[in-house]
């Protein structure tokens, strides 16, 4: 899933994870007056990566990914790797590499970057507030795959243990993927109801 966040008072914004779609994206953000400032990638996967080349040409922003995935899906052999698993080249490098704390200033909105590894080793999540965009870490009711290179299960439940049941109950969950019986749901309700949580963390 592709998020644009914008900041409602200067309009500035960002697109998370552009998917495809770019079209219909674009006119979104001329029809909003969208200032847009940067691209985040949640991770390296084709699938969450697609839309960056064509974004980043008509709107001249930069892209930005965690500098774990950046060097991982640059690695010759990984790139390969991964464009036989999903079909789909992974992405080019990117202009901005990201790590673990850095706030990303856009209008009032302070964008936060966690690094989540597990799903990727470069794997994050961008907090906005009271709201969490998890990509593929943490779905609702699930998480994300671990069997495709560079993904490790138990890397996986450490992130979600450390970096995101720590968070505030009432925090919003924007998954990647709109796999769930509701396209959001929050930290909270995952801790009662998600098994990756209650089975391997919290039992």
């Amino acid at each position: 899933m592709t998020y644009l966040v914008a900041c409602p008072q200067s309009c500035d914004a960002v697109i998370i994870d552009p998917a495809g779609d770019e079209d219909k994206l674009l006119a979104l953000i001329e029809t909003r007056n969208l200032r847009v400032k940067y691209i985040l990638n949640t991770h390296g996967h084709a699938d969450h990566v697609l839309g960056n080349p064509t974004l980043k040409n008509l709107l001249k922003i930069p892209v930005c990914m965690h500098e774990a995935d950046d060097k991982f899906f640059n690695d010759p052999s990984v790139r390969e790797t991964s464009s036989h698993e999903l079909g789909l080249p992974p992405p080019d490098p990117v202009d901005i590499k990201l790590k673990d704390g850095d706030v990303l200033e856009v209008g009032t909105l302070n964008i936060e970057v966690i690094h989540t590894p597990g799903h990727t080793p470069g794997s994050v999540c961008y907090r906005v507030g009271e709201n969490l965009f998890t990509g593929d870490t943490l779905f609702v009711g699930a998480a994300g795959r671990t069997d495709l290179t560079g993904g490790s299960l138990n890397t996986l439940i450490q992130s979600i243990e450390k970096k995101l049941i720590v968070l505030p109950k009432r925090t919003i969950v924007w998954p990647g993927h709109d796999y769930g019986e509701s396209p959001t749901s929050t930290i909270g309700k995952e801790m009662e109801e998600n098994p990756y949580i209650t089975d391997f963390i919290l039992e």
